[in-house]
């Protein structure tokens, strides 16, 4: 219990309050998220129309389709197979692209505005878990800083220790010598 509010005096308080709100409210998400449907069963109609829209607008598929028609449209206008309907510089075209684009920016923005929105909720939520993460491997390091001084504390006793039996061995084996000694 004491190495527990060692670490966490180590670690400054504003930290710990950090983490432990994000550690809450990553449960709350967890919780909530199991009650929730889908984000995509939230869209309304205008949010799926401008997704519709700019899948499809920003396909190969329609790319091709476009140019065909484009090329259809103004080779039937020069070859004559419909005189007189919009000819040279067609103006008629013109006026349908520019119709066309139009509606269709608007459309294609207000879908990656609401793609922009979940991409920031994703980045804020990625951001937390970092700072989490963060804060969790600091105190992980710390707590393993901390078991390192208590072995090193303990090693250097031992050692000491170990040092004194020796010292007070060779002293006896020295006395030993001094009283039974040799002749000199």
């Amino acid at each position: 219990m004491n190495e527990k509010a060692e670490d966490r005096d180590s670690m400054e308080q504003a930290e710990h309050d950090l983490l432990a709100d994000l550690r809450r409210a990553r449960r709350s998400l967890r919780l909530k998220a199991m009650d929730e449907p889908p984000a995509t069963g939230r869209q309304t109609l205008g949010q799926r129309i401008a997704d519709a829209v700019a899948t499809v607008m920003g396909s190969w598929t329609f790319i091709i389709v476009q140019s065909v028609i484009l090329f259809a449209w103004i080779t039937a206008n020069l070859v004559g197979a419909m005189r007189g309907w919009d000819p040279y510089p067609f103006i008629l075209l013109n006026l349908a692209l520019s119709f066309q684009a139009a509606y269709a920016a608007p459309v294609i923005m207000m879908s990656q505005n609401r793609q922009q929105d979940i991409d920031r909720k994703a980045a804020e939520n990625d951001y937390r878990i970092n700072v989490k993460a963060e804060l969790e491997i600091e105190l992980l390091h710390e707590k393993i800083d901390h078991l390192r001084e208590r072995e090193v504390l303990k090693l250097t006793e031992a050692v000491k220790m170990l040092t004194e039996l020796l010292e007070r061995s060779a002293s006896d084996a020295r006395e030993s010598d001094a009283e039974g000694g040799s002749p000199s």
